[in-house]
């Protein structure tokens, strides 16, 4: 299976209006890549699209919601007939809900698993159809820690990141069997200072927020554009997701306990719950699409575990030069001892 590292020259984006998606978008035109931007907010939209130009490339903005899969499509086919050839495909949208299951509804809970499972399968197959024609193209699925860990308040969201990664799972055998060029990859995300917190329905008495640490979406961007361009079957960002991601495999009802006494107060701000707030369940907020969330006084712009693992070559050299100074030093201290 021949796997290309040239920059893309087609890429769509899901979620494309706020956050990660919002980021990657802009993260990929800055190399140079053609932007289809898929959302609901059009003039969100509108607003990424032509930050998207200022890089010297083409945006296409479509507003529709992921959860159709006639929308997806119809998408699909219009950003290859209006940009090109897909190179990559980026599943980035969703929506969650912070509440107990006990509280939440049947419609909320199929919401969630319409748009944040649902969604990358539609968004999957309609790139798939394509790129296997041509026997080459990237899918880049933005998973989450919770993925492999899921914490109490977000169950309809966690299930969703849970169902993504068997899916994928799935798709990724098949396309080896297939001795396919088109390649599948997931990357696992930490806690993200994002829109989603300000906007997403919760029946907590404390506002959403996310569970400390806490990185700029520019980070996630990063990994995502990286993903999309080495051969990498999952990527995670952040020792907190790899810590997560590793402690659930060896100590999982450990886990249970731990997130039971303390993953309520960790994901509920001081500030209690505004029952009138603007929620984007169901419909976008007009005027609340930005890149970043209100954490960014807390919030990482750079990973050092992300780095490392991106640059495993170069950190296994740093790492053997500083054992052989080491080495050195004490050959050194014994003969003069």
């Amino acid at each position: 299976m021949a796997h290309s590292r040239r920059s893309p020259n087609i890429v769509v984006v899901t979620g494309a209006s706020a956050g990660v998606g919002r980021a990657a978008a802009l993260a990929f035109a800055q190399k140079g890549a053609d932007v289809a931007l898929l959302a609901r907010d059009e003039e969100a939209l509108g607003q990424v699209a032509e930050a998207v130009r200022r890089f010297g490339v083409r945006a296409l903005p479509i507003p529709i919601d992921v959860s159709s899969p006639e929308a997806v499509e119809a998408a699909a086919e219009r950003v290859e007939t209006e940009l090109g050839p897909i190179d990559v495909w980026v599943n980035n949208a969703m929506v969650t809900m912070f509440s107990p299951v006990a509280r939440m509804q049947p419609a909320e809970f199929a919401r969630i698993t319409e748009v944040t499972y649902l969604g990358y399968v539609w968004g999957t197959m309609a790139a798939l159809q394509r790129m296997s024609r041509r026997d080459k193209g990237v899918i880049v699925q933005v998973g989450s820690a919770l993925a492999y860990r899921a914490i109490p308040l977000q169950s309809a969201y966690c299930g969703a990141k849970h169902a993504i990664r068997g899916f994928t799972d799935a798709l990724r055998c098949e396309l080896l069997h297939d001795k396919s060029g088109v390649r599948v990859t997931m990357v696992q995300m930490p806690a993200l200072n994002t829109p989603q917190f300000d906007w997403a329905p919760s029946r907590m008495p404390g506002a959403p927020r996310p569970v400390a640490p806490v990185y700029e979406p520019e980070v996630a961007a990063r990994a995502i554009v990286w993903a999309a361009t080495h051969p990498r079957r999952e990527l995670h960002v952040g020792l907190s997701s790899i810590k997560a991601i590793v402690a659930n495999k060896i100590a999982p009802s450990y886990l249970d306990r731990y997130l039971a006494k303390r993953a309520f107060r960790a994901q509920q701000r001081q500030s209690p719950t505004d029952p009138e707030h603007a929620v984007d369940l169901w419909r976008s907020v007009p005027g609340a699409h930005r890149l970043r969330g209100s954490f960014s006084g807390e919030a990482k712009s750079t990973c050092a575990s992300l780095w490392l693992d991106t640059h495993r070559g170069a950190a296994l050299g740093a790492a053997l030069a500083l054992g052989l100074i080491a080495l050195l030093a004490g050959r050194k201290a014994v003969k003069h001892g």
